[in-house]
């Protein structure tokens, strides 16, 4: 069993942003080409009041092709840990041999997640706006995913030259434009208190938030906008209906009350879901021209990403010499 830590997987991934894009794009053909195994991922809730917000979900998957993976990451989401000065999530990620079933690496799973989940978002900016790439973006929500997200943007933007941040608490999107002129050099950043006046800043929009509960309409976002709803959550049913949406999985995106899942309520079914992204890289669907409306991507966040990923970080930790390994963990 070998043993990753997060300075490890770290390590092995700093820097390696249109490489990560490149295996998410892979990792969405095949799951269009239906050579994935993936399960509803399991929620695990608690009974207290005081645990309402928090969760932990386990997310099995299976990826094939030429490199086939299998395993399962282990995520909990306590927002209440960032009034605590601690990061939302913490994550672990098994891989098990195919041979015989056996465990074979144990990583530490929430910078897997996170980069996992910046590339699908700035993969999909990259297909979704390759007619009228942007030169800059909205990010709503100054966390850990949308400093990722403008990580990948960058790399996959060429042309992204300014980032304008809004978060509910102002002094949390000032100091986050210090981190991101920081940590993303090639991008101006600034801070804007007002959230309409930072929606309708730049056609390319990342909600990456903590929100339980729709709160946000499209209303002031630019006609066409490409909106990265990786949260799920923030956006109203009729502002979704009104879009043409784009999901990595619709069985997966639409359920645990997403703002897709409640549309379907609404509705009684899923009309408004127009293609995958795994099938809008293949080319067995293509998106009919938006004439003004919002194109919103809405990803679930895949487990075969995960398991790719962690795949791809244990072949390269091996070969550096990275990790604990333990001999006898099975005894």
């Amino acid at each position: 069993m070998l043993i990753l830590r997060r300075s490890d997987v770290q390590a092995t991934l700093a820097g390696r942003e249109t490489e990560i894009i490149d295996l998410v794009a892979d990792a969405y053909r095949l799951h269009d080409e239906g050579a994935t195994a993936l399960p509803h991922s399991t929620f695990l809730r608690f009974p207290e009041d005081h645990h309402a917000r928090d969760r932990i979900i386990g997310l099995p998957a299976y990826r094939g092709g030429s490199a086939p993976v299998a395993g399962m990451k282990w995520i909990a989401s306590f927002p209440g840990n960032v009034a605590a000065g601690m990061e939302r999530a913490s994550a672990s990620i098994t891989l098990n041999s195919l041979e015989n079933g056996r465990p074979t690496a144990f990583l530490e799973g929430s910078v897997i997640s996170a980069k996992r989940t910046a590339a699908s978002a700035a993969l999909a900016a990259r297909v979704l706006t390759e007619q009228n790439p942007p030169t800059g973006v909205v990010l709503v929500g100054c966390g850990v995913i949308n400093l990722e997200i403008l990580r990948f943007l960058a790399a996959a933007l060429p042309d992204l030259r300014e980032a304008v941040l809004y978060d509910m608490d102002p002094a949390r999107a000032e100091a986050f434009a210090d981190t991101c002129a920081a940590e993303v050099p090639s991008v101006k950043t600034v801070a804007v208190a007002d959230r309409a006046e930072a929606l309708g800043a730049h056609p390319l929009v990342s909600f990456a938030t903590t929100a339980a509960e729709p709160h946000a309409d499209l209303s002031a976002c630019r006609p066409g906008a490409t909106v990265l709803h990786v949260s799920l959550r923030d956006l109203t049913v009729e502002s979704v209906l009104a879009a043409v949406n784009v999901v990595d999985d619709a069985d997966h995106a639409v359920r645990e009350r997403t703002s897709l899942h409640l549309a379907e309520l609404r509705t009684g079914n899923r009309d408004f879901v127009a293609a995958s992204i795994g099938a809008l890289l293949r080319g067995t669907a293509t998106l009919d021209p938006a004439l003004g409306r919002h194109v919103v991507y809405s990803p679930f966040g895949l487990g075969v990403l995960d398991i790719a990923l962690a795949e791809y970080v244990r072949g390269r930790a091996e070969e550096s010499g990275l990790g604990i390994t333990v001999e006898d963990f099975l005894g």
